[in-house]
């Protein structure tokens, strides 16, 4: 339970929030979608402090699942406590196969703590830009090849949430298909459910921009 508190709390960092709290002053959830996100930070406070909050939040992603990594021996860097024995072992002493189910709990846990945050609420973001920088750790092809349907669906429709429910739908799929045509995907099982986890999550999070879409309200990028 270390590893997921630890995840989650970084998740739960609010940067979009922060930023605009401190440039432009208010609460960012009470403008635009009511996200503390990317989209709706550059809305709000500008481009580039849209494209702070994008990096952001994709660096506590990935620095999330390499904590945990490192923290259950599954890195070369990983933080090691010395046992009654003299020997070395794992702060988060598991076996291995163990230790890659608790890492995909660590990629749902940040993806949860950006999406409801302790500090904020738990009213954050929509768990995109997360979700990248965790899958980025995790399923790095995945992650570029739903990359380019984000892009050329914003690209064709100008629906930011569009593109991102569908690219975060994508992943489980491309994952599949990495070992299927490609290679077969190390610990491919809790792999994929943090992918199918983490997209369930995302979809949960656009339910409003949903049915903005369904009705035609639906903000488009500019």
């Amino acid at each position: 339970m270390l590893v997921i508190i630890i995840t989650y709390l970084i998740g739960s960092i609010p940067f979009g929030y922060l930023i605009v709290r401190a440039k432009k002053g208010g609460d960012i959830r009470d403008t635009g979608s009511g996200g503390t996100g990317a989209t709706n930070v550059s809305r709000r406070a500008g481009k580039t402090a849209g494209v702070v909050t994008l990096l952001l939040d994709a660096l506590k992603g990935a620095t999330a699942i390499l904590i945990a990594r490192m923290l259950m021996g599954l890195s070369e860097f990983g933080v090691s406590v010395r046992t009654g024995g003299g020997l070395w072992a794992p702060l988060v002493n598991v076996s291995q196969e163990t230790a890659h189910w608790w890492l995909a709990a660590a990629a749902i846990a940040v993806i949860l703590g950006h999406i409801f945050p302790v500090w904020l609420g738990f009213r954050g973001g929509k768990g995109v830009a997360t979700g990248v920088g965790v899958f980025l750790v995790l399923a790095p092809i995945a992650v570029a090849l739903a990359g380019v349907v984000f892009v050329l669906l914003v690209w064709r429709t100008r629906y930011v949430s569009l593109g991102s429910i569908v690219a975060a739908a994508t992943i489980p799929l491309f994952i599949l298909l990495q070992t299927i045509l490609m290679r077969p995907v190390p610990d491919r099982a809790p792999l994929m459910t943090a992918a199918i986890a983490g997209a369930l999550l995302i979809v949960f999070a656009h339910r409003a921009n949903i049915r903005r879409l369904i009705q035609g309200t639906e903000n488009k990028f500019k």
